[in-house]
């Protein structure tokens, strides 16, 4: 079986973005093919022949992919009967390497949710059959590829593998958190995965510890200022609105009723955090200013997108923050990602690099 289509992960109903973007890094990487999709199947494919689409995974990395959760190489859809799934794929691994480790997956859609069960159940007998004709290793091995099976439905699903180096960490390219019963809202999952997959684990000691100063714009409720409070930061919390909860009586938070885009702070942060509901290209500059204005060393926030014309708003986004900070002459790492917990939005980090 020859690999014929990197499929990608997305969020249900930003299949027209995730195809959007492949297609404009397939075309940077001068490979050529095309895309298939359907409006809220929660995954993209994009078809190539087998050496364009290594050529493709390659070249282009994962983190750069805005809107994909996951990406693996497949074969075409293989079909599955009832009484016997294992056999059925098994006997459609040829081309696929030996693997590390299995992952079996559906897509993030109401429909996909439905085959969880029936992945979790098969994915035991399978490692074990696989194992037993050493097309998976013995033991977990991420330095060789993992092999990747979607299940479609109950009667279908496809075959594949991804590079371990080059794709998500997380089962499905999903983080699940459990939201804190004393946080002030839900949207604290939102920074508290940006945190994971923004900052690698091994800096947590260095870049997010207790004392820093932060600055939470947009700060009401309190849902982003409640994880700055549990890593023991000082916060400047600026909103018009109220703060929920017990934040204030922690002792760490001066809140500041003012308008966080006409607040400048009075003395330089480690940390700025937005999840301001303001036009995405409104909050892109603001978020730039502050990078090349020196008041922040780091930010995380989101930009909220419209209903139409999406990748091309995170596009302008992305260049005007460019020209603020290249105009600023500064040095900086940035990168964007629509996180699970992101719902009509996505979620930003720049650094500033020394």
């Amino acid at each position: 079986m020859s690999m014929t289509q990197i499929i990608l992960l997305c969020r249900q109903g930003f299949e027209a973005e995730t195809a959007a973007e492949i297609q404009e890094h397939a075309a940077k990487a001068g490979c050529f093919g095309y895309c298939k999709t359907k409006n809220d199947q929660a995954w993209v494919s994009y078809v190539a022949e087998e050496e364009q689409l290594k050529k493709l995974m390659g070249d282009v990395s994962f983190r750069d992919l805005i809107f994909a959760r996951q990406w693996f190489l497949s074969g075409d859809v293989i079909e599955l009967p009832s009484f016997d799934r294992v056999s059925a794929i098994i006997e459609n691994m040829e081309g696929v390497p030996q693997c590390g480790e299995l992952e079996v997956v559906h897509g993030d859609s109401n429909e996909g949710k439905e085959l969880s069960r029936l992945c979790k159940s098969i994915t035991g007998p399978l490692a074990g059959t696989l194992r037993k004709n050493n097309q998976l290793s013995a033991k977990r091995n991420n330095k060789l590829p993992r092999m990747m099976v979607m299940f479609l439905n109950g009667e279908q699903a496809l075959i594949g593998y991804q590079y371990t180096d080059n794709s998500c960490k997380w089962p499905d390219g999903i983080l699940h958190l459990k939201s804190p019963k004393d946080a002030p809202s839900r949207s604290t999952l939102k920074l508290e995965e940006a945190w994971h997959w923004f900052i690698p684990k091994k800096d947590w000691d260095s870049r997010i510890y207790a004392g820093m100063r932060a600055v939470d714009l947009g700060a009401a409720p309190g849902g982003w200022t409640w994880q700055l409070v549990k890593r023991h930061m000082m916060v400047e919390a600026i909103d018009n609105g109220p703060m929920k909860g017990d934040l204030m009586e922690s002792g760490q938070v001066v809140h500041h009723e003012v308008d966080g885009f006409k607040f400048s702070p009075s003395k330089k942060a480690h940390w700025m955090v937005c999840d301001m509901a303001e036009s995405p290209i409104k909050v892109a500059e603001r978020m730039a200013q502050w990078i090349a204005f020196d008041w922040c060393s780091e930010t995380i926030f989101n930009l909220k997108l419209p209903m139409k014309k999406r990748y091309v708003e995170v596009q302008k986004c992305i260049e005007l923050m460019n020209e603020i900070i290249e105009k600023a002459d500064m040095r900086v790492e940035m990168s964007f990602k629509h996180l699970y917990h992101d719902r009509e939005e996505i979620t930003g980090h720049i650094r500033r690099i020394y």
